[in-house]
C-alpha cells in the first residue's frame, strides 16, 4: 500500500444518489406473509419486493384510501 495518493484527478460518483438507505421499519406479520408469500411465487427476496411495490407508489404518486370500512 502506498504512503500517498493522488487523488487531484478524482471524480465524484454520479451513482451515489441512487445508492439505498439503510432503515429500519416495523411492519406487522399480516404484511410480512403477504409479501414473503408473493416472494416465494415469483423468486424475488422479499426486501426487494417491498422496495419495489413502494417505488412504484412514489412514482405513480399514489395516495393511501384512508376511509375505514
Amino acid at each position: 500500500m502506498r504512503d500517498q495518493y493522488d487523488f487531484s484527478q478524482a471524480r465524484k460518483n454520479s451513482y451515489a444518489s441512487q445508492l439505498k438507505k439503510s432503515i429500519t421499519i416495523q411492519l406487522d406479520e399480516d404484511s410480512m406473509a403477504y409479501f414473503k408469500g408473493i416472494s416465494e411465487e415469483v423468486g424475488i427476496p422479499y426486501r426487494t419486493l417491498i422496495n419495489l411495490y413502494l417505488r412504484d407508489c412514489a412514482t405513480s404518486h399514489r395516495k393511501l384510501n384512508r376511509q375505514w370500512k
